[in-house]
This record gives structure tokens, sequence and C-alpha cells, in this order.
């Protein structure tokens, strides 16, 4: 990100801390980063996609911490209750822009669903990479792994985010606690293991 939008997005990360969703208005995000309303409308198409990129923001300082230090766990269900618990107190460690940002991302605006997905493509790798332990390797200049994740990987990977995200939004409108949060996607991840464990048994 050039250094005018990483200042916007930054300007919107603090005001979404201070007052959450409602607070963050084009018009004070521009004059608090000290650019023109236009030169921000030429980077952003609307709040929603502002606070989209403050979430890209915040999940590749999750990735960065994830892939320096790997959960831990000697199983799969162990790891990826560590890194849910990581995920999870990294998102709601500031509750306001927390909910600014899954109410962003559950706006369902068309033009966004690209960059939506690029979060959740970012998240699937990240509990790839808790299921099996280690590093999701590239090999060379095509960006293609080294082991590419297989079906089932994607598919259980997929759900248990799904499930994480649902219990996030439920946490940002006062249905969940954060320790629930970690817990009920564990659970949830326990039994889609058990699941997957059984069907791959002759």
């Amino acid at each position: 990100m050039e250094e005018r939008s990483r200042r916007i997005v930054e300007t919107a990360i603090e005001l979404a801390e201070q007052g959450g969703f409602e607070a963050v208005r084009l018009r004070d995000v521009a004059s608090h980063a000290g650019v023109a309303l236009g030169t921000l409308y030429r980077r952003f198409r609307s709040k929603e996609d502002l606070l989209i990129a403050a979430l890209d923001m915040e999940t590749l300082a999750l990735e960065k911490r994830i892939l320096q230090r790997l959960p831990r766990g000697d199983t799969p269900l162990e790891r990826l209750t560590g890194f849910f618990s990581t995920a999870t107190r990294g998102m709601c460690r500031r509750p306001n822009l927390a909910r600014a940002l899954i109410r962003a991302s559950a706006s369902g605006e068309p033009g966004l669903s690209s960059k939506v997905a690029g979060f959740h493509g970012r998240m699937e790798n990240l509990i790839i990479i808790a299921l099996r332990g280690k590093h999701l390797e590239p090999v060379g200049a095509s960006g293609q792994l080294g082991d590419p994740p297989s079906e089932l990987e994607r598919t259980l990977a997929w759900s248990i985010q799904l499930v994480w995200f649902g219990l996030l939004v439920g946490w940002s409108g006062g249905v969940h606690t954060q320790s629930g949060v970690v817990e009920q996607t564990a659970a949830a991840a326990s039994l889609m293991l058990d699941g997957a464990q059984h069907s791959a048994t002759p």
C-alpha cells in the first residue's frame, strides 16, 4: 500500500477505535489524514471499502505474527485452538474497531466481494498452517505451493473459519464472549476433524 493510502487507512483505524463504525466519516478521515476528500475517493469508494482495507492491514499483521511463531501443539486441534485464541484476541483487543471491521465485511456490498474473499483466503491459509503445524512454502516464480493444500484441508479450513467469523458477528452483538468464540470454534473444529478422520477410514 502506498504511503498516502496507508495514512488514510491508519486514520480510519484511529477513528474506528474511538467511536466505532459510525465515527468513520469519510470527510473526517480525509481531514485527519491531511488529504483532499477527492484524493480519498480516488482510493476508496465508500466507508466499507476503507474499513475492508483496514481489515486487510490487520490480517497482514496477524499473518506476520503467525508465520514468525507457528501455533504450538501436538495435534491439529491443539494448534487450531492456539491459532484462534491468537486471532480472536488480536481482533477483539480493540472492540470498537473490531465491530466496525466485522460490520463492513458483512455489509454485502457486491463491489467489495473480491476484497472480502481476499481476507477469507488469507485466513484459510493460516488455518491450514495451523492444521499442518508448518509453513506453506511457495516454490518457483509461479508462487505455487511445494505441497499444495488438499481439497479436504481447504474444505476444513473454509468451514472452520466460517464458524469463527459467525461467532465474531455474535460477539460484536453481545451474544458471545471472547473466550466463548474460541471455545465454540474449537468445539466445531473438533467435530469437523473427527468427521474428516472417520470419512477417511476405510
